[in-house]
């Protein structure tokens, strides 16, 4: 069956969602948020360059360097997972599939995110 609707009526009710503002503003404060803390990882990284393991464990096991680490960690996935929602729902046409690439996505970043933060904390306090 053909549908005689016009473009316009095709659309009509199918309007903003009331939450992109949201959206928007909090990716774009992770992404502020992201620059001092990769800077941070960059550097560390760099003057850690042919330590060894008992080196970088040394240093790691200090409070602040753990606790940026960590912050950068959970602000790397949250920003992430701001991301790739954006993406499934843009290009994402399906709402059955949409709806499991969001589940999947909210749960991947939670993993990653829980897993590097054990890491940080069991190099921290010297396990």
């Amino acid at each position: 069956m053909s549908d005689m609707r016009t473009p316009l009526g095709k659309v009509r009710g199918l309007g903003s969602a009331k939450e992109g503002t949201g959206h928007f503003w909090f990716q774009r404060m992770s992404a502020v948020a992201l620059v001092p803390l990769v800077l941070f990882f960059i550097g560390l990284v760099i003057s850690l360059n042919g330590a060894s393991y008992a080196e970088v464990k040394a240093v790691l096991a200090h409070p602040f360097t753990a606790l940026v680490m960590a912050l950068f960690v959970l602000t790397g996935v949250y920003h992430m997972r701001l991301g790739m929602q954006v993406v499934i729902e843009d290009y994402i046409h399906s709402e059955g599939l949409k709806v499991l690439l969001v589940m999947l996505n909210t749960f991947f970043t939670v993993v990653v995110g829980v897993a590097c933060v054990y890491a940080i904390l069991k190099l921290s306090f010297g396990g």
